[in-house]
């Protein structure tokens, strides 16, 4: 059977201590390691004589990440006057705002810049989420002007 080795940052990690406490282990002999180049391996097996648990303690299952998607959005208008330009505004945090906890976050920001006439909308959130708010956007727009 393959004898597991870990790094002296690998044991203070497991163990919850500096990684300058396992090399003083290691050099006042409470730790038993093997020297590689210039760095010290542990086997498990002296991990486990030196903290008393079992050597199978101390391997870790795979961390299972779960896929998340994310997306940014900017969307530019031209020609929108101050008062829709606000209103939009407006209406976007509030969506943005009064979404459910089980719903995934979005993220909204915008800038107006009133002698061009142009709004900037920053949507950043997940596919749906985002893809939701364009086609609000595009609708709140087509109904107001």
């Amino acid at each position: 059977m393959e004898q597991e080795l870990y790094t002296v940052d690998q044991v203070a990690d497991l163990l919850n201590l500096h990684v300058r406490t396992v090399r003083g282990y290691v050099r006042e002999g409470k730790l038993k390691a093997i020297r590689i180049g210039k760095q010290y391996r542990i086997s498990g097996d002296d991990l486990a004589a030196l903290t008393g648990r079992p050597a199978a303690s101390f391997v870790r299952e795979p961390v299972r990440r779960e896929r998340y998607v994310e997306v940014s959005s900017i969307v530019e208008i031209d020609a929108i006057s101050p008062e829709l330009a606000s209103r939009l505004m407006n209406t976007l945090v509030a969506m943005a705002n009064s979404h459910g906890a089980d719903e995934q976050l979005l993220r909204v920001e915008t800038i107006y810049n009133e002698e061009r006439g142009r709004l900037k909308v920053i949507l950043t959130g997940n596919l749906g989420t985002v893809a939701s708010f364009l086609k609000a956007t595009d609708f709140y727009l087509e109904n107001q002007t």
